[in-house]
């Protein structure tokens, strides 16, 4: 009685989108705004590995880990009919995580102890997601389980990079391949996930019916986003150079992927924020990879690249998602907020900003930082203000979730 007496009156703790959702949101417009001072000459953390470090693994593991984490436990228990993550072990799940991050940003604690306690999360969500797709025997589902591993193996080598950088050999070739590693398999992710709920989304919001799937375009679309992962993976394991094969395989997941998303009908979606959010977020995924490609045969550093993937595509992308499914599963009714088209859209042209221009104009970059950081931080705090109610009260209908 006293476990169901807290739990009513902590309808946070319902359902995992509630929690990760805000405070991974709260999370990066903290960690955008330290960054932001660091970038001005004011260094307001001494975190864990260096500033450079920490913000490049805390916007994948902190901030994305935590959205990836609040969809896939939620979604998994629409897929399978099996109660998902709530009251205290998802409470526990989100103390890890949280654990983590302070751990990283204030504590001087012995890398090894900050490592067990980081990665352990992901094989976590992980495990809760297996046991329920196994349950029901719904095996299709079961591949996100070696994705989200495969992510943890990435976290796993970025603090490999700062424990003993002396005993590893090219410690910060180690790290760069590591997050490399990490935003690409985010990236399949966002192919694999995105595939099944935007052309779902755009159909039954404008009332038509889903787009056919081509076989031959899935498997070239998934299939090289995942050659691509398996070669990084490689690359990260060994002294191994390809350059030129990586180079092949991004331009045909770009084709494949812009292919695919043309069929989804997007264009159709320009009075729907949150739809469009979603099909522009797509969009950079084929740009992020063909500007990747580009920037290894012509010898360049892949940041602009990574940016149109982090920011165009996965900060984009889970600003849209989040704003959907935070209203369908808290049973109110699907439609954009004020402002949430603003937030999207700030959001895009920071990306813009951050990757295609800076690659035509690289000399404009002290400003151009300054902007991404801010557009980023008003976007995400227009949805935790947004959001904080629907998040933190009982569903409108009284059920539970």
């Amino acid at each position: 009685m006293a476990f169901q007496s807290l739990y009513q009156r902590l309808p946070l703790m319902r359902l995992a989108f509630r929690p990760f959702f805000w405070f991974g949101a709260l999370f990066s417009v903290f960690a955008m705004l330290v960054w932001f001072g660091f970038w001005h000459g004011n260094v307001w953390l001494s975190p864990y590995g260096g500033m450079l470090w920490w913000h490049q693994h805390e916007m994948l593991f902190g901030f994305g880990s935590a959205i990836i984490a609040g969809f896939l436990l939620t979604a998994v228990q629409n897929w399978t009919g099996q109660p998902s993550l709530s009251g205290w072990p998802l409470l526990a799940l989100l103390i890890t995580w949280l654990a983590a991050r302070v751990l990283l940003a204030f504590t001087y604690l012995p890398g090894w102890l900050i490592l067990l306690v980081d990665v352990s999360f992901l094989p976590l969500v992980a495990l809760s997601i297996a046991k329920r797709v196994i349950a029901v025997r719904m095996w299709r589902n079961l591949m996100l389980v070696p994705v989200l591993l495969a992510l943890a193996f990435a976290n796993i080598a970025m603090h490999l990079a700062v424990i003993n950088p002396v005993v590893i050999n090219n410690s910060a070739l180690l790290l760069r391949e590591a997050g490399h590693f990490a935003m690409l398999v985010i990236t399949l992710l966002m192919v694999l996930l995105g595939g099944r709920v935007i052309p779902f989304f755009t159909s039954r919001k404008l009332g038509f019916d889903q787009p056919a799937r081509y076989r031959l375009l899935e498997l070239a679309s998934i299939g090289t986003l995942a050659a691509i992962v398996m070669l990084q993976a490689l690359i990260l394991l060994s002294d191994l150079r390809a350059n030129a094969l990586m180079a092949a395989l991004m331009l045909i997941a770009a084709l494949s992927n812009a292919w695919r998303l043309s069929h989804w009908q997007g264009w159709k979606s320009f009075r729907e924020p949150l739809l469009w959010g979603l099909h522009a977020s797509y969009t950079f995924i084929p740009l992020g990879l063909v500007m990747w490609a580009w920037q290894l045969i012509s010898g360049q550093r892949v940041e602009s690249a990574l940016h149109a993937l982090a920011i165009g595509s996965m900060g984009t992308m889970m600003l849209a998602m989040m704003a959907r499914v935070s209203l369908g599963h808290t049973g109110r009714a699907i439609r954009t907020l004020p402002g949430i088209g603003v937030a999207l859209a700030v959001l895009l042209l920071a990306a813009l900003l951050r990757s295609v221009w800076l690659v035509l104009f690289p000399h404009s970059s002290q400003w151009v930082y300054s902007i991404v950081i801010i557009a980023w931080c008003v976007s995400y705090l227009i949805f935790l203000l947004h959001y904080a109610v629907p998040l933190f009260t009982a569903r409108v209908d009284g059920t539970d979730g």
